[in-house]
């Protein structure tokens, strides 16, 4: 019952990452991984436990999408997002060296910078993108994906400066969040070893539940009306990314 009792915390979270996920069409990795960590997961524990979680979204996604996808043209994208996740994990491995307390501040600095980039930026969109962007754009978003478990931000704010239709959009994004998604997870279980099994098991063993939560947050994204949504959502997580670099003073040190 106590060991139950425990995971509470942890299924709640991954409940309502991907409930918001669903809802919004972002924020799963800015919610759950600053969110886990401060029940006392590490990094590599929480990247897991949000990588597995968002298999099954990302299946039905690409599968009911597939006629808007041209998966032609996720294979550069794809490819260069997968060749920049070991740098992130390099990077994160250096840093696990650090205290807790110090790591709440790299991922809060972290949701913080890409919450307020979220609130200010609003690309116009386009017919196409001068190619600089994409080379900044998906390597950015696999490193940022090893480093911290937050890679889609960089692609959706790509994805958005384009003049395609949601079908599109949405699609593409499906199908570069699963391309890089079994990579990541086998250059973590590589890196960090056995010790990011367990919350992985967890993440999967909740499956069914957490397609339940899909469908209620699709349901409940298109009553409230994604543009409120997305207002509540990004000051939830700018609380977050402020809790996350004033992490010394909250803990009391």
């Amino acid at each position: 019952m106590n060991e139950l009792v425990s995971l509470l915390p942890f299924a709640l979270i991954l409940c309502i990452g991907i409930f918001v996920q669903s809802a919004a069409g972002f924020a799963a990795g800015l919610f759950i991984v600053p969110s886990l960590m401060w029940c006392g997961y590490s990094i590599p524990e929480a990247q897991t436990s949000l990588l597995v979680a968002t298999i099954p979204q990302n299946l039905w996604g690409v599968w009911t999408l597939r006629d808007a996808i041209s998966f032609s043209k996720l294979k550069v994208p794809g490819f260069t997002r997968i060749l920049f996740l070991p740098i992130g994990i390099a990077v994160l491995q250096t840093l696990e060296s650090y205290s807790v307390i110090t790591l709440r501040q790299v991922v809060g600095g972290v949701v913080l910078s890409v919450t307020i980039a979220m609130m200010v930026l609003n690309p116009r969109p386009q017919t196409s993108l001068h190619r600089g962007w994409a080379w900044l754009a998906f390597p950015l978003s696999g490193f940022l994906q090893g480093l911290v478990g937050m890679g889609g931000p960089a692609i959706v704010f790509w994805v958005q400066a384009h003049d395609w239709d949601t079908r599109r959009i949405r699609g593409f994004l499906f199908g570069m969040f699963l391309i890089s998604m079994f990579p990541a997870i086998g250059l973590l279980y590589y890196t960090f070893g056995t010790r990011i099994i367990q919350p992985g098991l967890l993440a999967a063993a909740m499956t069914p539940l957490l397609l339940l939560v899909t469908f209620a947050g699709l349901r409940f994204g298109n009553w409230l009306g994604r543009a409120r949504l997305r207002r509540i959502t990004l000051g939830i997580l700018f609380v977050m990314g402020v809790a996350g670099l004033a992490a010394p003073w909250l803990s009391g040190r």
